[in-house]
């Protein structure tokens, strides 16, 4: 009998014990900082410097409308024959609203044989996504999309 008695104000020590630490959880949402096109321009002007960026001899294939942006697809290619003397560099890829605008750089070579690449990327938002590419000329090359959001992708985070 003494046995059973000891389980029970073990249990009930146990469980007071969970309602005291869960009751004292506080949640906490974080958001991800304000992005603004400011900080575009200025992640962009990282990247080329004070070199001029002009538009054309690249594409950007992003769906126009995603339903969830949780993982949206996206390829981006540049015009070139991709020879020792004339090849793409780099591309990189930004986003108007992340805190971090920059969100992806490829480097490439002539042995890529092709400037492609694919991936996906992560949107919380509509927004507008801007590729750059730079040739081995040091010339940069520009285009953009505006895609639209229809269920944003989840950036609330619980602690």
């Amino acid at each position: 009998m003494r046995k059973h008695e000891q389980s029970t104000r073990r249990r009930f020590l146990s469980l007071a014990g969970s309602a005291t630490v869960v009751g004292s959880i506080q949640l906490v949402c974080l958001r991800a900082a304000d992005a603004t096109p400011a900080t575009l321009a200025s992640s962009i002007r990282n990247v080329v410097g004070p070199a001029p960026v002009r538009t054309g001899k690249i594409s950007l294939e992003v769906p126009p409308l995603v339903e969830n942006g949780n993982t949206v697809p996206m390829t981006v290619s540049v015009t070139s024959p991709m020879t020792s003397d004339d090849y793409v560099k780099s591309i990189h890829v930004f986003n108007e609203k992340n805190p971090q605008p920059n969100v992806a750089n490829f480097y490439l070579s002539p042995q890529a044989g092709r400037a492609q690449v694919s991936t996906r990327i992560r949107l919380a938002d509509s927004q507008k996504i801007v590729a750059i590419a730079r040739l081995s000329d040091g010339s940069f090359w520009s285009t953009s999309v505006d895609v639209v959001v229809t269920l944003a992708a989840c950036t609330d985070e619980v602690i």
